[in-house]
């Protein structure tokens, strides 16, 4: 029998890439749509890894499903790392992906050449049913463009340019792009975990 884990989201996008990652393992992967009265986790850390670990470890404890969660975002250095774990919702709580692209724009609007640079992180942490979390990490180092370019993708995807690429996330190819990402290194890393825990 399938050993269960509870990814912490109702996103499908994030299940069908769970899915296919965890594809060869004899793991079945659930989402919150397949449990009953889960109530919302409010993301009230100062890093990833907070909020990640605040998802998994309760979800775990009142589901009695081994959980996975994560948190990710964009960091640009010549704004200190913002807008980090506020990337969702940068330009308001009611913000959707244009305003925080417009609004990221216009607070980089005089900045030139290096000092555009940025990374996508995201970190995945994966509770057992006592509350034990680990987490993994995985970056993409790149930088922002002057417009948004792309229709792939979301989030910040139309201006973030990775290292070695002349294009931006939004216009590369779902799976060359899944390679490369903070998202794609960061299930990798999961992987192994979930192998030493389950198997």
């Amino acid at each position: 029998m399938a050993a269960k884990l509870l990814l912490a989201s109702r996103n499908r996008h994030k299940l069908e890439e769970l899915r296919q990652m965890l594809q060869d393992l004899n793991i079945e992967v659930l989402s919150l749509d397949d449990v009953r009265d889960m109530p919302i986790v409010e993301e009230d850390g100062d890093t990833f890894a907070a909020n990640a670990g605040k998802k998994a470890r309760l979800t775990a404890i009142h589901t009695g499903y081994v959980s996975l969660a994560d948190d990710s975002g964009l960091a640009v250095d010549a704004l200190g790392g913002q807008p980090g774990v506020y990337s969702a919702r940068f330009a308001g709580e009611e913000a959707d992906d244009l305003k925080n692209n417009q609004k990221l724009l216009q607070m980089m609007s005089r900045l030139e050449g290096d000092k555009r640079g940025a990374r996508f992180v995201c970190v995945i942490a994966i509770s057992d049913l006592d509350g034990n979390v680990y987490t993994v990490e995985g970056q993409c180092e790149g930088r922002i463009g002057y417009e948004g370019q792309g229709t792939g993708g979301f989030g910040y995807d139309p201006l973030f340019i990775p290292d070695g690429y002349t294009r931006t996330f939004a216009q590369l190819p779902g799976e060359e792009k899944n390679r490369i990402s903070h998202r794609g290194q960061a299930l990798v890393k999961a992987k192994i975990l979930l192998e030493r825990m389950f198997l």
